[in-house]
């Protein structure tokens, strides 16, 4: 009853689950002050992706959501708490990426993998702690995706590129259905955050609308699927955003700035040098063994 008056349909459940997460997350802080530890605790809300388009979030006034690598679906909102930080009461613009949470909190529990019995597998993220505490620069750029089909194998064998995720498709655990002309075989793309460049560039990239203001609608439509309109699609070209001035990447300007797109394209093979290729086990009973599909690495 609390979000009736001002909010409709969907999302007030949505804000009534938010609201108890809230009242949750306020007991354990409490316990954590009233047992002496939260001088030493850092309390971290974060999000792996932007809202997707069809619930009852809203990624306004960004482009997409997620699933897509435009700035609603990969843009998130993080709220840090601590006593230790240096610096509180302010809004962080650095550029950051979700994996970093992991190398920070391995470097500030004073975890010290080069000395263990086993090498440390590497890992995605950087500590950026300072970044954080002190409003510190830190990393410039983010590759948010490398897809190239020469770096994933049929499971069955070094036999070629798999080719079996079609349109409809029956695995063995749960049925996926993928609309005409999306199966991931037809995709090879590379996107780029570079400073306040993002370069997006390849074929099988899906671009989305935007969302309204008060997402209670659906997204700005944009394009049409099967003479309809739809919020999404797959798409090819190059697509060059400077997110200083265009934060709702509505104009592409990979033609006037083709010396930007040549420094991140040059990029592209640094990072594909150290892609391992992939078995797609988890499409294929044959990649399963004994009932399990196993990673494709040693641990």
């Amino acid at each position: 009853d609390r979000f009736a008056s001002h909010i409709l349909g969907k999302r007030r459940n949505y804000a009534a689950m938010v609201s108890v997460m809230d009242e949750g997350v306020g007991k354990i802080a409490d316990a954590l002050t009233n047992n002496g530890m939260m001088e030493n605790t850092i309390i971290v809300f974060t999000s792996d992706n932007g809202a997707y388009y069809k619930s009852v979030g809203s990624n306004y006034p960004l482009r997409g959501g997620k699933s897509s690598f435009l700035e609603g679906g990969v843009r998130g909102v993080t709220f840090v708490h601590s006593p230790l930080l240096q610096k509180s009461g302010y809004t962080n613009t650095n550029l950051h990426h979700v994996t970093d949470w992991y190398a920070t909190f391995q470097k500030l529990a004073g975890d010290k993998p080069e000395e263990g019995s086993k090498a440390q597998l590497p890992i995605d993220g950087v500590d950026i702690w300072s970044s954080a505490s002190n409003d510190e620069p830190c990393r410039d750029e983010i590759l948010y995706e490398l897809r190239d089909p020469s770096k994933r194998l049929d499971s069955q064998g070094r036999r070629g590129l798999k080719n079996v995720r079609k349109y409809p498709v029956q695995l063995k655990t749960t049925k996926m259905k993928f609309r005409k002309g999306d199966s991931r075989d037809a995709q090879e793309f590379f996107v780029i955050r570079w400073k306040n460049w993002k370069l997006l560039t390849g074929s099988g990239l899906e671009f989305q609308g935007w969302s309204p203001d008060r997402g209670l609608k659906e997204y700005r439509n944009f394009v049409n699927y099967n003479k309809e309109p739809h919020p999404r699609s797959l798409v090819s070209g190059t697509f060059l955003f400077d997110l200083s001035t265009d934060t709702r990447e509505e104009h592409n300007v990979a033609d006037s700035h083709p010396d930007i797109v040549n420094i991140l394209l040059e990029k592209k093979q640094g990072y594909l040098d150290k892609v391992k290729i992939v078995e797609e086990r988890n499409y294929s009973n044959a990649g399963m063994v004994d009932g399990v599909w196993k990673p494709w690495v040693e641990l």
